[in-house]
């Protein structure tokens, strides 16, 4: 489970780091929230 929120969080960080609008960090989010529910089905 520490190994997920790590790269949950790795990931994210990049993911922010990247965006250039507010539209961006939550499309971002958004798909960030979808690997971690395609992960939780697994």
């Amino acid at each position: 489970m520490k190994t997920i929120a790590t790269l949950f969080a790795l990931t994210l960080t990049l993911a922010l780091a990247g965006c250039n609008t507010v539209r961006g960090v939550g499309q971002d989010v958004q798909k960030a929230g979808e690997v971690l529910q395609d992960a939780s089905k697994r």
